[in-house]
């Protein structure tokens, strides 16, 4: 069984900034994704990347800012959209 789309966004900002963001539902729960969810939220300009929330396989949930990674606590999907733009827009 696949991983099932519930979130596709793909814009560009007046700013420059590139945004795609993919969410999807996994058909069970595993021990890197264990609320069910796959996800890459990118922010990034001119190719290139910004800020990036992902969880890879063998990773778990983290976010990139700049060259740095850091690990991120998931709460819900709501919190992390609200999160993601949070970081997009303190770039300013």
């Amino acid at each position: 069984m696949k991983a099932g789309l519930i979130y596709n966004k793909h814009e560009t900002r007046a700013d420059g900034i590139r945004l795609d963001m993919v969410i999807r539902q996994l058909p069970i729960a595993t021990v890197d994704r264990p609320h069910g969810y796959k996800y890459r939220l990118y922010a990034g300009r001119e190719g290139k990347m910004l800020v990036r929330y992902d969880n890879e396989t063998g990773k778990g949930d983290h976010k990139h800012i700049g060259e740095s990674e850091i690990a991120y606590r998931f709460v819900s999907l709501a919190r992390l959209l609200m999160d993601f733009i949070a970081d997009v827009e303190g770039l300013k």
